[in-house]
């Protein structure tokens, strides 16, 4: 199938999907699908291939193809800052079957993929579904491209709207590193869910603005994951993150 990103490159589906296993670097709220595991092979790679970066003044996902190929090769997607509202994510269409693809874009040169603005994730779904508005959640893709391992990129109206993680707490890490192995207990299904909400808007806001509940919710996850034994090195990833916005914030 065809599809256009951005109305500007022209994504055909081509080939085998990457075999690389996600790493949803939580640092960062970033989802890195990609052969390279420090910055300076992500700067290697961008010598000998095209597509979208973080240009200057700009905010793209990260697509890069091979230049003589023009085969996808990575992708990495950034987590948006905005969390929607529970009764939206519970309504949320789950089709069609995932079609499991490469891609290829054409012509050759550099584009934008702009960022998703808003996201979804309940434990129940275990899925992680970011798009471009709120308004795209209430409309079923017209096609879900697996890209790679649990990754989806999502197309609605010929173009992508956005992208989705099955299972995001299987692959929790801290930057470049190895997501930790072993399965994934439901508590911390739950926590990831509480803290994708407070590092988001608008709870953010509040935390930023000293609400007293906002706080109360803070604090609560934190000495839960704190003093979560089981799958300790994902609650360990999760704990320095709120933490240290705990630190940001306590002392304005």
């Amino acid at each position: 199938m065809r599809f256009s990103v951005n109305k500007a490159a022209n994504i055909e589906t081509a080939g085998d999907p990457l075999t690389f296993s996600p790493r949803f670097d939580f640092s960062s709220l970033q989802v890195i699908v990609a052969d390279y595991a420090s910055p300076v092979e992500r700067e290697r790679q961008l010598a000998r291939t095209f597509g979208s970066m973080q240009w200057l003044g700009s905010e793209n996902e990260h697509f890069r193809f091979d230049q003589k190929s023009q085969e996808l090769c990575s992708a990495t997607f950034f987590v948006p800052p905005a969390f929607a509202a529970s009764q939206v994510c519970r309504h949320v269409p789950h089709r069609p079957a995932p079609l499991r693809s490469g891609l290829r874009a054409t012509p050759p040169e550099d584009f934008d993929l702009p960022q998703a603005a808003v996201f979804c994730y309940a434990p129940d779904t275990d899925e992680l579904r970011c798009l471009r508005d709120v308004g795209a959640f209430s409309e079923t893709p017209d096609a879900r491209i697996g890209i790679a391992p649990d990754v989806d990129l999502l197309v609605q109206k010929d173009t992508v709207a956005g992208w989705s993680l099955a299972d995001p707490a299987r692959y929790l890490t801290d930057g470049f590193a190895e997501p930790a192995k072993g399965p994934v207990f439901p508590v911390t299904r739950q926590r990831l869910a509480e803290c994708l909400e407070l590092v988001s808007l608008p709870l953010v806001e509040e935390i930023m603005d000293k609400e007293p509940d906002a706080w109360l919710r803070l604090r609560a996850t934190e000495r839960a994951l704190k003093e979560q034994r089981d799958d300790r090195g994902r609650a360990g990833i999760l704990h320095r993150v709120i933490s240290r916005l705990i630190e940001d914030y306590e002392s304005w």
